[in-house]
């Protein structure tokens, strides 16, 4: 019960198959309260989905709006005072920004797979300073994958994107290690997500991965949730500022 009396937020939860969905597990397995937030989802969906997480909370927020996102960190705060840790599992991208080659990127396209996928980590962690919600030996973790150090095809703008969360964990990283509060990436391997049905050929990628993978497999949202459960617990409490690989060791790898 490495998560015992801590609260963790889990920013981004969409449906059982989500990556985000396999960390609330982990947390609620290891001891941990868990809340979430959703955006344009049913609450009466969200509820049924959550109920092998008994006394989880929902909070509506659109991280596309400071206001929004503002809104939101304020009444976690009024209901649970200071939580533990936060996880970032939020990013969105046109269809057509990824199904047409980069180079087509349209600007418009570009700058909203930048703002939701990477800014929103940037302006949730502004906040959460500011109203003083998380605890000084905090925890902050953002999904990313291998697409933002490697052209991945068919990852197109969101590889850009996810290059900007990378670096921004690194800016904040530095910025909260003042107050203790620890930032950190994961980068995922591949795991069939409705998310992961936008990339083009997406199971040539999966395949790839376990012939490719030093352990010969893919990994599973249980997999990403254990790190998760590590990285929001105190026996990771001097690792910040990484980007860490749950992908079977396929990015260890060359040709």
């Amino acid at each position: 019960m490495i998560l015992k009396d801590k609260v963790i937020l889990i920013m981004g939860l969409r449906n059982k198959w989500s990556i985000s969905f396999g960390v609330a597990k982990k947390a609620y397995e290891n001891g941990a309260k868990v809340i979430y937030t959703y955006n344009k989802e049913e609450p009466e969906k969200m509820e049924k989905l959550t109920e092998e997480i008994p006394g989880a909370k929902g909070y509506k927020c659109d991280v596309s709006s400071d206001e929004s996102i503002e809104e939101c960190l304020s009444k976690i705060k009024e209901d649970y005072g200071k939580i533990d840790g936060i996880l970032h599992s939020i990013a969105h991208a046109n269809t057509e920004d990824l199904r047409n080659d980069f180079i087509y990127t349209s600007r418009e396209g570009y700058l909203h797979s930048v703002d939701v996928s990477s800014y929103s980590l940037v302006a949730i962690c502004k906040y959460a300073i500011q109203k003083e919600l998380l605890n000084d030996n905090g925890s902050v973790i953002a999904l990313s994958y291998y697409g933002a150090e490697k052209a991945v095809q068919g990852y197109n703008v969101m590889g850009a994107a996810k290059a900007a969360l990378e670096a921004s964990v690194r800016y904040l990283a530095r910025d909260l290690g003042v107050r203790g509060i620890r930032v950190n990436a994961i980068s995922a391997g591949p795991i069939k997500t409705l998310s992961a049905k936008g990339i083009k050929d997406f199971s040539s990628i999966l395949d790839v991965v376990e012939e490719r993978a030093p352990l010969h497999r893919n990994v599973n949202i249980e997999d990403v949730g254990n790190v998760s459960a590590f990285l929001f617990s105190d026996m990771s409490n001097s690792i910040t500022g990484e980007t860490i690989h749950v992908d079977a060791g396929f990015s260890s790898v060359g040709v």
